[in-house]
Parts: structure tokens; C-alpha cells; sequence
């Protein structure tokens, strides 16, 4: 009689012995007689030629386990003798005591053998861990009273596994029942024909020793119909599937489709700009209207009444300043202003852009930068060369004496002047003569340290600053640069609305006119309805306008290249 060598699985804990742990002096090559449990079943009938089964790989994306080597399958000796009987090994027992979610694996006992005519078989289903909580095991069990039955050949394969419900990637265990399927032309029988055996493909085929042999497990008396043993083979005989568990989370689903954002100004929505700019105008208009009645009150005052009285608002200008403004000057505005509002419109489109439409590099020069670059410093220089001629004007026509303070008096009137702003008694001298307190002070700002402040970090962080001098670099980091450079800007912006809201809230036609038309009189009164100013202003405003949207790559790359190469890269 030949006995297979036993098996040797996976191991029950990572990192553990292959299963079944082999004791004692039994070798996991060692042939292990069997040991016949019982003698009433003939031994002597020879066990059909099977072919060999493979199941799963051993490794992740391996063959199928055991590898074919190209031959033809050996077959099974037919001459082994191996009587059926019904047995419940240790690990069956160890199987059923386990708590719930545990998975154990067992080796399977294959049994085979001719039962004679006339003899009756009970076969026993190993039962396992129930599908569901608090159900019956599974699979249920099933037996047949064979005492009619003709001999037949019965092979019974133990569960490999019972899968744990607390572990959901354990792998699904192959099950082979020992429930016969009913025989085709014999639908009526209550007993169905056994199949004929299936060799469970393992790379040695093995038997539990006859020293684990524990009592069979309990059969049922009543016997079951075709359709019912049917039924259950046919749901023994396939791998477990995971089904739903009283209890269990649901099945992650992916979330619906988000819905799409709506566009994006800068940095918010349409909806969020109109809601931030109507936030800040009613907060500007709740601030004036507390300034306006905090001035008011304090103007009740009679102290402050006698320092309006003592600082009317502007000083005495020195002897032999001019009075008047020159044409040059006008013209001087309308360039400051031109040049200005593109400045600031190219400055701000250096900070946010991203990927450049055109680059320009100098001739001779492989140094690029982007096309917006280059027109903002090249209004830069334009601006520059305006600053400068204004400069040298205001000192030697004397128009500086109206912007340069020269006496202390001007910080008292400018705080008297400011206090009838914010009254909106606004203060009565002409522009044409002399300037109050406060616009004094602003101008000397704007032209003596705003300006020159622009223009210093301007050429810091320009392409024309001398990159490889240490000492220069060192003196003038190019990030304190950066820090004062868009302050500065925002300061114009902030001049620039302020000082043309004052222009026509204190007299527009007046005012336009001494600054467009250089038109103006002692007198307040005499220019006050002359329009000619106010349309030259409208003029200035749509050649603005224009160049605003004439400043695109289109219109700057034909200038642009002039002076250097342009290249989209």
C-alpha cells in the first residue's frame, strides 16, 4: 500500500511553521502509514486514475501551484488502498472552538475506496463558521441513507479554510463537497450518485496520522432529496463569496460629481468682488460720516476756533514767488498723469503673470526678459526723463516756492486745513495763487520722496543694475527693494484718487482750468464757468483710455523690437 507524504501549507500566524506543524520524529518528506478507521468497506478495490488540479500561485503574479513540468500527469497508484471513513481531525476541533473572525486552514484528508453492494454509506460534511451572525454553519449539513444504494466510489475533501469576517483580504479557500450530485437518468432517486472523484491538486498528497483521529461528526438521520443535495453541492463545491454582514459599514461610494466653480476675477468670484467692493464703499461712507461729525463738533469747540483763526489753512508764500501756472507746467501734468496710469497698469501685470506672451532681449545681448517687463521699464525711463524736466523747471521758474516748505507755519495750517475738509467748510484760497498747508505738504511728498523712492527700487530690481557688485548688492539687498517698491505704488494710487476728488469737489471748472488750460485769475471768481479746461482734461482722459487698451503684444512687440529682439520663448 503506498503512503503520500503529508503536506505542509501555509503557516497560521505570518512569520510562523508551514501547516501542520510536524512533530516528533515525523519528517515533512517521511512516508506515514494509514491508519484504517474502518473494516466493514472493502479495501481492495484500486483508486481511478485522476489527473492533477492546480489551485492558486504561491507568489503574488506566480504560476498556478504545483508548476506543470511540459509530461504527462502521473497518475495516482491504483493500487493504494485507502479505506473511507468518516473523520473529525483535531484541527476541525480547534476550527469549531475558534472565535469568530479567526481563519484556520487544515490540510485535507482524502479518502477513497469500492464500498459494496448492498453496504450502507453515511457520508458526514465537515461543517464551518456561519454565514451570517448569529446563523447555522456553513455549509449546511447533508447526509443520505445509502443502504439501496449501488456500489460507488466516494471521495470526501476537508474545507481548507474558513474565511474570517474580520479579516477582508484574507484569500477565499477552495472547497470540494462530499455531497454526491444526483445521477442524470435517475432524477427520482432520493439518493444521489456520488461524482466520481477529483484529485485536490496539492504537491503531496497527505492524510492526517491516525493519532489525531477524533470521533466522527454527528450525521443526520433524515435524508434529503436529489434537489436539495444538488443545491448544496453545488454551493460546496464554490470558493465562499464575501456577502453582506448584519452590522457591516457599507461600501464606500464615490461622491457625486462636483458641480463647477464659477469663474475667478484675481482672486474671487464676480459675486465675492461685488460683495467686498459694496463692503468697503459702506464702510468708507460710515467712516466719513463719523470723521465729518467728529470735525464738526470739535470746530463748536472755542478753542479750535481760535486756531483756525490763527492757521487759516496756508502760509505766506516768500517775496517774489510767482503767481500763476505756466503752460509747461500743464503739459507736464498731462504727461505725469499719461505716464503714470500705464505705469502702474504694467507694474501690476509684472506681479501676477505667469507665463509671458513675448520676451525681449537687448541687441547683442542673450539676456531675455518678458515683453511686460520691458514696457513697464520702458515707461519707467519715459516717466524718469518727464521728473527730471519737471525738476529743473519748477527751480528755475520759482514755481518751487509753492510746493517746498519754508517756514514751520505749515504743519499747524495743514492740521487747520484738514480739519475744514472734514468739515466740508472747504478752505477758501485759489490754487492759481497759493496752495493751503495740506496740498503743500502732499506735493513735496510726491515729487521729492515718492518719486525718487519709486525710481531708486525701480532700478534696484531692473535688468539694468549691476548684478555682480557685491558691495552695491550688499548696501541694497534687492528683497528691502521689492518691500518698498508696491507700497510706493500703492501711495500714488492713493494720491491720484484723492487729489481728483478734491479737484472737482472744491470748484471743477476752476480747478481744470489752472491745471489743463493754465487759465486763472486772483480773483476766484472770474474763471469759474470757462470749460475749456474741462474738455482738455476729456481729451486726456480718452488718449489715456486708448493707450490703455493699445498696450498689448500685438502693438508693443513691433516697438519692442526697435531696440532689441522679440521671441515667443
Amino acid at each position: 500500500m503506498s503512503t503520500p507524504n503529508i503536506r505542509r501549507g501555509l503557516p497560521r500566524t505570518p512569520g510562523g511553521e508551514p501547516w501542520p506543524v510536524v512533530t516528533g520524529s515525523v519528517s515533512p518528506h517521511a512516508d506515514v502509514p494509514l491508519q484504517d478507521s474502518s473494516s466493514e468497506y472493502d479495501a481492495a478495490a484500486p483508486l481511478p486514475n485522476t489527473t492533477l488540479r492546480q489551485g492558486l500561485p504561491r507568489v503574488a503574479g506566480g504560476e498556478a501551484w504545483p508548476p506543470l513540468d511540459g509530461s504527462a500527469l502521473q497518475t495516482l497508484e491504483s493500487t493504494a488502498e485507502v479505506p473511507i471513513a468518516p473523520v473529525a481531525t483535531e484541527a476541525a476541533a480547534r476550527n469549531t472552538s475558534a472565535p469568530a473572525g479567526a481563519v484556520s486552514a487544515e490540510s485535507p484528508a482524502t479518502s477513497a475506496a469500492t464500498v459494496p453492494s448492498g453496504a450502507a454509506v453515511s457520508t458526514a460534511l465537515r461543517r464551518g463558521l456561519p454565514r451570517e451572525k448569529n446563523g447555522e454553519p456553513w455549509p449546511p449539513a447533508v447526509a443520505a441513507n445509502a443502504s439501496d444504494a449501488t456500489p460507488a466510489t466516494a471521495a470526501t475533501t476537508a474545507p481548507v479554510t474558513n474565511q474570517a469576517s474580520s479579516e477582508p483580504k484574507s484569500e477565499p479557500a477552495v472547497m470540494t463537497s462530499a455531497v454526491a450530485e444526483p445521477e442524470a437518468s435517475k432524477p427520482e432517486a432520493a439518493v444521489p450518485e456520488a461524482p466520481k472523484p477529483t484529485a485536490v491538486k496539492p504537491e503531496v498528497i497527505a492524510e492526517q496520522p491516525a493519532a489525531k483521529v477524533a470521533e466522527p461528526a454527528p450525521q443526520l438521520a433524515k435524508p434529503i432529496s436529489a434537489t436539495q443535495a444538488a443545491s448544496s453541492s453545488s454551493n460546496v463545491s464554490r470558493p465562499p463569496q464575501q456577502t453582506a454582514k448584519p452590522g457591516a459599514k457599507p461600501a464606500a461610494t464615490k461622491p457625486a460629481a462636483k458641480s463647477a466653480e464659477p469663474k475667478r476675477y484675481g482672486a474671487y468670484t464676480l459675486r465675492q468682488w461685488i460683495g467686498t467692493i459694496a463692503t468697503v464703499i459702506i464702510g468708507l461712507e460710515i467712516l466719513a460720516l463719523v470723521v465729518v461729525l467728529a470735525a464738526r463738533g470739535l470746530l463748536q469747540l472755542d478753542a479750535v476756533q481760535d486756531f483756525v483763526r490763527t492757521y487759516p489753512g496756508h502760509s505766506e508764500l516768500p517775496e517774489g514767488a510767482p503767481v500763476g501756472v505756466p503752460a509747461w507746467l500743464g503739459w507736464q501734468h498731462f504727461f505725469n498723469m499719461f505716464l503714470m496710469v500705464l505705469i502702474i497698469r504694467s507694474g501690476l501685470q509684472v506681479r501676477r503673470e505667469t507665463k509671458p506672451a513675448a520676451f525681449w532681449s537687448p541687441k547683442g545681448s542673450s539676456k531675455k526678459v518678458s515683453l511686460t517687463i520691458w514696457f513697464h521699464q520702458a515707461l519707467d525711463l519715459l516717466w524718469l526723463v518727464n521728473g527730471l524736466i519737471f525738476v529743473v523747471l519748477l527751480f528755475a521758474t520759482g514755481q518751487w516756492m509753492k510746493i517746498v516748505p519754508t517756514s514751520w507755519d505749515v504743519f499747524p495750517n495743514a492740521l487747520s486745513a484738514g480739519l475744514q475738509y472734514a468739515s466740508l467748510d472747504w478752505p477758501t484760497e485759489n490754487g492759481w495763487v497759493n496752495y493751503n498747508g495740506l496740498q503743500l505738504l502732499a506735493y513735496f511728498i510726491t515729487v521729492f520722496i515718492a518719486a525718487p523712492l519709486s525710481v531708486l527700487t525701480g532700478f534696484r530690481m531692473s535688468t539694468v543694475w549691476p548684478e555682480k557688485n557685491k558691495t552695491l548688492n550688499r548696501l541694497f539687498p534687492a528683497e528691502l527693494a521689492r518691500k518698498l517698491h508696491f507700497p510706493v505704488m500703492i501711495y500714488f494710487v492713493a494720491f491720484i484718487v484723492v487729489h481728483v476728488a478734491l479737484v472737482f469737489a472744491t470748484g471743477a471748472l476752476r480747478n481744470l482750468n489752472h491745471m489743463f488750460a493754465a487759465q486763472g485769475s486772483a480773483d476766484p471768481s472770474v474763471f469759474a464757468g470757462n470749460w475749456l479746461g474741462f474738455w482738455i482734461f476729456v481729451a486726456s482722459l480718452v488718449v489715456i483710455a486708448g493707450a490703455w487698451f493699445a498696450a498689448r503684444p500685438m502693438v508693443l512687440a513691433p516697438i519692442a523690437r526697435l531696440f532689441g529682439k522679440v521671441s515667443s520663448r
